[in-house]
């Protein structure tokens, strides 16, 4: 099964900054909006293929461990379904920042993300700095 970062490559070329350009500017919004929307149709996809899977390969084994080890590959495909559905609500929030003019910018500290670090995770919502904070944090307090 295709990890959802490596499905998306395949749609993606680095942007090229153009001297004096501002950040965030319309080429760069539209960059990232066919990032994402390339990004969720892989996705989308993916689940038609888990579907067409699950129907196709539905079988009653009357070997209770042929049964199991069906049961628990259907488990593991739809439980990757079920990330692949949340990072779509993620894709799909921001795109809304996008419309709104507040994609690529800290949540916390306002700073801009950067355009790199988008391009790794387009729905990064926190600065590299941030980010490192809040693992520190999560490590601290072990969760």
């Amino acid at each position: 099964m295709p990890d959802a970062n490596t499905s998306l490559l395949k749609h993606f070329t680095p942007y090229k900054v153009k001297s004096g350009e501002d950040y965030m500017s319309p080429d760069q919004r539209d960059h990232f909006k066919q990032i994402l929307h390339a990004w969720k149709q892989d996705l989308m996809e993916e689940v038609d293929r888990t579907v067409n899977h699950l129907k196709e390969d539905a079988a009653n084994f009357a070997d209770p461990n042929d049964r199991a080890s069906q049961e628990e590959e259907f488990s593991l495909e739809l439980r990757a379904r079920d990330r692949e559905r949340k990072l779509t609500n993620k894709i799909n929030d921001t795109l809304e920042l996008i419309e709104l003019d507040e994609y690529g910018y800290c949540d916390t500290c306002g700073v801009e993300i950067g355009i790199r670090r988008l391009e790794a995770r387009p729905t990064a919502t926190l600065c590299i700095d941030c980010k490192t904070l809040a693992e520190i944090k999560e490590k601290q307090l072990g969760k």
